[in-house]
């Protein structure tokens, strides 16, 4: 499977882990999260795979986030409500978000990518 990095351009982390990736000359599929967003399919299966809270998928630091009031929000929804939510605005989503063909990574923590596919 083909390493697919999902990132905003403008982004600075995602500029980092772009970094990252080329220096440790990883091959990646890259797609904007804007002009691409994912889908709540997507979305459902990269948050099993990653055994991570679903908020952790959110940009909980955006003006999207906070304006929709998700804060208070997110506990009383369903997953399915999450990621129907979460497909409906690229912006929604923490990024980058990175899907191997064992794990899934969201936003950019050296350790844990390096973990993930260096190590893995």
């Amino acid at each position: 499977m083909k390493i697919l990095f999902v990132e905003y351009p403008a982004c600075s982390t995602c500029q980092k882990a772009r970094k990252w990736l080329d220096a440790h000359e990883i091959s990646y599929e890259s797609r904007h999260i804007k002009d691409q967003r994912p889908t709540a399919e997507e979305l459902s299966a990269w948050h099993k795979k990653s055994g991570l809270d679903i908020k952790r998928f959110f940009n909980t630091s955006g003006l999207r986030y906070k304006e929709l009031g998700l804060k208070d929000k997110l506990p009383g929804m369903t997953p399915e409500e999450t990621y129907a939510l979460l497909a409906t605005d690229g912006m929604l989503v923490k990024r980058p978000v990175l899907v191997t063909e064992h794990a899934v990574l969201t936003g950019f923590k050296e350790a844990d990518w390096e973990k993930a596919l260096l190590h893995g």
